[in-house]
């Protein structure tokens, strides 16, 4: 399943770059795409874990840049 998530607060490309090679290495997730420009999360992970792979995602992102928020 693909999804687009909108994040907010996020502060620098730099830290975009860590989320995204951080959500990689997350069991299930195919394709991670962090853009700062665009303050978006575009998610690609196994259908049948995706709310689990979804909220591992913004535990992750949160150890990276803890007031950047994932609309989910």
């Amino acid at each position: 399943m693909k999804k687009t998530y909108m994040l907010e607060d996020l502060d620098c490309a730099n830290c975009a770059a860590k989320m995204e090679e951080a959500i990689s290495k997350i069991d299930g997730v195919t394709y991670a795409r962090v853009s700062y420009l665009a303050q978006k999360l575009t998610l690609d992970a196994d259908d049948a874990r995706f709310d689990a792979i979804v909220q591992e995602v913004v535990k992750v992102c949160k150890k990276v840049e803890p007031d950047c928020v994932i609309h989910v």
